[in-house]
């Protein structure tokens, strides 16, 4: 339904010869001419713009076990097996030959992966084995219609490993037709050591598998009542709340894809936007900081130790807080970053870490105002060279200023009170 795939009103399991060694009863559970789901797409942005991605089936069968290919010290080849997932049962989604280059593929692995988070079916992590991908791969000459033999590759656990492998792929496969080799139908594995495919076995054909009705389980009936329900709980989709987000908050097209691929962004960014109600409204200024903090400041502390959102000790009301401090001048940018980074390894409230490390901004005139009529005493050379018209003379000033307070100082603030007493001395000269 999320896919807008068309469900089976009649579904019905078949049983097939299987006669590889990672499925040891030798037939496997599966559908062959009357899946779950079949149509539907899935749209991608591409260089070019926006690009449908059709499904052409959705079906359940049993899962595989795990294999391992190794090398003895003799260099001899041999394989383990780890059966724990075999018999499980999981659901191939199945996508019409619309992909034209490796970028398109990670592209729809991408989105794909997003809304099977949102809808909560799967963690869909590719690391851990519960999102898995086999690319099918075939070249053909520019302005040909039949497509070219077609080769499955395997044994790719990440979408760099996905790239990476369709890249090799198609290049060979280019390299062999210009050279006038034929291309196989076959099923080869990736290697990511060495970054190169390899021939695992001749890819088989729909035939060979001499499916038939699995005799053990009756065929199932989906009521279109049921259908409906379950369509009318759906959350909100990526592509939508994207769009949400770009009207409601007034975030860029690039911000707002970044924020709600991962629906835990997504939804702490949206709890940090509305803690903002309970000390004001949250404008569309408000929402564009905290789009910024969130990608930019969040996202380098996530990536540095290597943590999930979803662990985050910041609450959203103090990633509000520290936001309001900024707007009402108590921090500057610089000591905001220091704050939220011990938020961050602490989840400590801004304002008692702003107030541990000495780090609130200095923001009272008079005070400041004692430190700007030194750095004007002890400076004269920059002070006659703006008073002579060169404007530039005063970021130096300023600069004086906030090493004389250790950058506690409202930088806004010094530059008004140094303005005022440049143009006064200005006046009286």
């Amino acid at each position: 339904l999320a896919r807008g795939c068309e469900i089976s009103a009649l579904t019905k399991y078949d049983r097939n010869n299987y006669p590889y060694p990672d499925l040891m009863k030798g037939y496997q559970i599966s559908q062959y001419d009357q899946p779950v789901a079949h149509g539907g797409c899935l749209n991608i942005e591409t260089d070019d713009g926006e690009k449908p991605i059709g499904v052409t089936r959705v079906h359940l069968e049993e899962d595989v076990a795990k294999l391992f290919h190794r090398a003895d010290d003799f260099g001899e080849s041999y394989s383990l097996l780890d059966i724990n997932r075999a018999g499980v049962p999981l659901m191939e989604i199945v996508s019409e030959p619309d992909m034209r280059s490796p970028d398109e593929a990670r592209s729809y692995l991408t989105q794909l992966q997003s809304i099977l988070r949102y809808i909560g079916v799967s963690s869909a992590n590719m690391e851990e084995g519960n999102f898995r991908c086999d690319a099918n791969i075939s070249v053909r000459p520019v302005n040909s219609a039949e497509f070219g033999a077609k080769v499955e590759i395997k044994n790719m656990n990440s979408f760099r490993a996905v790239h990476r492998a369709l890249s090799y792929e198609a290049e060979r496969q280019v390299r062999a037709v210009e050279e006038g080799e034929l291309i196989v139908q076959e099923t080869r594995g990736w290697d990511d050591a060495t970054a190169t495919t390899f021939t695992q076995r001749t890819k088989e054909y729909a035939h060979d598998y001499r499916y038939f009705p699995e005799p053990d389980l009756p065929p199932l009936a989906i009521e279109d009542g049921w259908v409906q329900a379950v369509r009318g709980v759906l959350p909100e989709l990526p592509a939508a709340r994207r769009q949400r987000f770009m009207t409601q908050y007034g975030l860029s097209e690039y911000d707002a894809n970044l924020l709600t691929i991962n629906k835990a962004t997504a939804d702490y960014y949206e709890s940090v936007v509305s803690a903002k109600g309970e000390s004001g409204y949250a404008t569309e200024q408000f929402a564009k900081q905290v789009s910024n903090w969130t990608l930019t400041e969040l996202g380098r502390l996530l990536n540095e130790t290597n943590g999930d959102i979803e662990d985050i000790r910041i609450t959203p009301q103090h990633f509000s807080d520290l936001l309001d401090m900024v707007e009402g001048g108590e921090l500057n940018g610089s000591m905001a970053k220091t704050v939220f980074e011990q938020m961050y390894n602490t989840g400590n409230a801004p304002k008692i870490i702003a107030k541990e490390q000495g780090l609130v901004q200095i923001s009272d005139t008079d005070a400041l105002g004692d430190a700007v009529d030194e750095v004007v005493a002890s400076n004269p050379k920059p002070v006659a060279e703006y008073l002579e018209g060169k404007d530039q003379a005063i970021r130096f000033l300023v600069g004086q200023v906030m090493k004389l307070t250790r950058g506690k100082a409202n930088p806004q603030l010094v530059m008004q009170l140094l303005q005022e007493r440049l143009d006064a001395i200005r006046q009286s000269a």
